[in-house]
């Protein structure tokens, strides 16, 4: 091998899936984790500069941002500070969970894992086992926690290990019309006896309109039947219409038992632009034996101060019981509304369910209501603070702070004279970023 390329550490793994028989009467608060967790902001001087293509920004953002509060009690606040002074219509926010939630079950871990070593081995030496399945609920990872190294020279190469395991690593180079560009790293391996095995791809983009794109998929099986597989790439591309720079990272796990009717699956998307328009959101299925889970959400900024979140969450066991719970938000400079539901079916068919609904009129009059299927009923107008984001907590700056790896990347030259052929046809339609066929559709 050439003495640039890079090895992998032996790592050891416990793929097996616990099965754990659940009494839904007993089942723990905490059947979900949170849609979102907080990252840090980063903060850049107004002197740091990111080119884009062809265009140069500015990046700073701002650090007012406090951390999250949160309350205990039947209904779950979570609390998020902006500064006043930064921009008026900026509202402080609190997502609520619905009143009283059905109690869910939290899913069995289905992976014990173990973390691997560092990715260094001495020069020469061929790619060790990555048999490391994905972890669930990990959403999209940075470009730095993948460690994307392409080479820079021509290799293709095998050997087997001291073990009788054996491995393969090879690059190259692809080429197209308007300049496209892709450049990519395979590499592989299996055990001496074929029962267990492990590839993983990582690639490079670009062509002359500016398309920049870089992106990893992994794989593997072990000798007790598990597999898994997942993917993750971004990419940074100029919209055909406003003309406006954006960047979009997505990525798609899923894990499957060999010995068990066990698995889980994930799709992760987060889009955004230089203008502060944002859309992220997240599907979810897993099985742990009798007993099943989806969970879908997804979050909307159009960069003005016209917000809409929304999630739908559901599980059901192969008795007939079935729960969930719902909710949606939708809120412009101070006006707008929540609503939602929480739901339980019995084996025997009998449904209970609990709606609720507010009206924020933006004068911090709040109108609340909602019944239930029990004979509960409220119908009240309070004083109440209007809370909701006006902003994504991890917007446009902190992506392009991000992907450093991703704005480097080098296109071919364009010659003199040359210019990229642009497609201007119809306006995409709206991608429906639907999970697998075998999802059903909530209650």
């Amino acid at each position: 091998m050439a003495g640039s390329s890079r090895g992998f550490s032996t790592t050891q793994f416990d793929f097996k899936l616990r099965a754990t028989r659940l009494n839904v009467a007993l089942l723990p608060n905490n059947y979900f984790p949170e849609l979102c967790r907080r990252k840090r902001r980063k903060m850049f001087s107004d002197a740091e500069r990111v080119r884009l293509g062809n265009l140069e920004f500015r990046c700073c953002c701002s650090d007012s941002v406090a951390p999250i509060r949160k309350t205990s009690g039947p209904e779950k606040i979570e609390e998020r500070r902006f500064d006043p002074k930064k921009n008026p219509h900026v509202h402080r926010v609190r997502t609520r969970a619905t009143p009283a939630a059905m109690p869910f079950a939290s899913p069995p871990s289905l992976l014990k894992q173990e973390k691997f070593s560092p990715r260094c081995t001495p020069r020469n030496s061929g790619p060790q086992s990555r048999d490391t399945p994905p972890k669930r609920d990990t959403g999209i990872a940075n470009e730095k926690d993948w460690g994307i190294s392409l080479l820079n020279e021509n290799v293709k190469e095998s050997g087997t290990n001291e073990d009788g395991s054996t491995w393969y690593r090879e690059n190259g180079e692809e080429l197209g019309e308007n300049g496209y560009r892709c450049r990519w790293t395979r590499m592989g391996g299996q055990s001496h006896d074929g029962s267990s095995e492990w590839k993983e791809t990582w690639w490079e983009k670009s062509d002359w309109t500016g398309y920049k794109e870089l992106g990893v998929e992994k794989s593997g099986r072990n000798s007790e039947g598990d597999s898994w597989w997942e993917t993750w790439q971004e990419n940074l591309h100029q919209d055909e219409w406003s003309n406006i720079a954006r960047i979009e990272r997505s990525a798609q796990k899923q894990a499957k038992s060999g010995t068990e009717n066990a698995g889980w699956y994930e799709k992760w998307w987060e889009k955004y632009d230089a203008k502060g328009w944002t859309e992220k959101g997240a599907h979810k299925y897993g099985r742990l034996n009798e007993q099943s889970w989806w969970e879908k959400w997804g979050e909307h900024y159009d960069g003005r101060g016209s917000v809409l979140k929304w999630t739908d969450k559901w599980a059901e066991t192969e008795l007939g019981t079935k729960w969930g719970d719902k909710w949606e938000e939708r809120f412009f400079k101070g006006i707008g509304s929540r609503h939602g539901e929480t739901w339980h079916v019995s084996p025997s068919s009998e449904r209970w369910s609990r709606t609720w609904g507010e009206e924020h009129f933006g004068n911090g009059k709040v109108h609340k209501y909602g019944n239930s299927t029990t004979g509960e009923s409220w119908d009240i107008v309070v004083d109440e603070e209007t809370y909701y984001e006006a902003e994504p907590h991890y917007g446009w700056a902190d992506v392009v702070g991000d992907s450093s790896q991703l704005l480097s990347i080098e296109p071919l030259e364009r010659p003199p004279g040359v210019f990229p052929s642009l497609d201007f046809g119809s306006p995409p339609l709206p991608q429906a970023d639907d999970p697998p066929d075998d999802v059903p559709s909530s209650q």
